[in-house]
């Protein structure tokens, strides 16, 4: 089969569909008044949804680095501890852990505020002052930072051992190995599954709305509830998400497909 028989075949057919539905649903929001009022609702729980994904991904990105780096420890506390957060988390479902978390670790947490703010002299907390955002926020970064940890131990060793070896004879320490040859290589092996998570959270955000936080799965409970047009305002809610997950997803190709240029190169 030659080149280009492959890449007829490799066409991507679905993003044409995708698009096509995504342009009809678009043409009714300008075109239908009801769908524009309905967008202009569901706008307002957009931002909410982007700084929840942003933020929790942050973080979850920066312990899951810390969880990948203890799990290869040469230390054996280090690495038990590792291990155990990582299956512990990764077995829990994430709406269980949403729920855990702002139920029973939020509550926990300011109970700890309070016993420590009463022996310093600090004002006391209350629970309903602890918000449900950062609830949602801090479940989201426990839940990804077990798997996101997976993903940076697979692409840390992934590197050629001989290179580190090669590294510890010029006289690096840990640190700059880590810095100047280990990291550099391994981000090409994690960008795909660390991109592929940060679309998974958007849609995963999602979840928030059982807590009652206003993102765009909320927005589009409370005007399905009050319109009483569920197919037009699901309609709006799934087209937000699929330009948001879609989009990104199609950037995260380009990425990849650069960087592999690169490697070429």
């Amino acid at each position: 089969m030659s080149r280009r028989q492959g890449e007829k075949e490799d066409f991507p057919w679905w993003l044409l569909l995708a698009g096509t539905i995504a342009a009809y649903l678009m043409y009714r929001v300008v075109a239908d008044d009801l769908y524009a009022r309905i967008l202009t609702t569901l706008s307002k729980g957009i931002f909410i949804t982007v700084f929840v994904t942003l933020v929790a991904f942050a973080l979850a990105t920066a312990i899951g680095l810390l969880l990948a780096v203890g799990s290869l420890s040469r230390f054996l506390v280090f690495r038990q501890i590792a291990r155990f957060y990582i299956e512990i988390i990764r077995g829990i479902p994430m709406m269980v852990l949403l729920l855990y978390v702002a139920f029973v670790l939020a509550p926990a947490m300011v109970a700890a505020w309070n016993w420590a703010a009463t022996s310093l002299g600090f004002e006391p907390a209350r629970t309903r002052d602890f918000s449900l955002l950062w609830r949602a926020i801090i479940a989201l970064t426990i839940g990804y930072s077990a798997f996101i940890a997976e993903v940076f131990r697979a692409g840390l060793q992934s590197i050629d051992p001989g290179q580190i070896e090669a590294a510890k004879a010029l006289g690096l320490n840990g640190w700059h190995r880590f810095r100047h040859i280990v990291f550099p290589q391994a981000i090409r092996t994690i960008m795909p599954p660390l991109g592929n998570d940060f679309v998974a959270m958007i849609k995963d955000s999602s979840l928030v709305s059982v807590l009652g936080v206003y993102d765009i799965t909320q927005a589009g409970k409370i005007t399905a509830a009050g319109n009483f047009r569920y197919f037009e305002t699901y309609n709006v809610v799934a087209l937000i998400y699929l330009i948001m997950t879609v989009g990104l997803s199609l950037l995260l190709r380009r990425l990849e497909a650069r960087m592999r240029r690169n490697d070429h190169g």
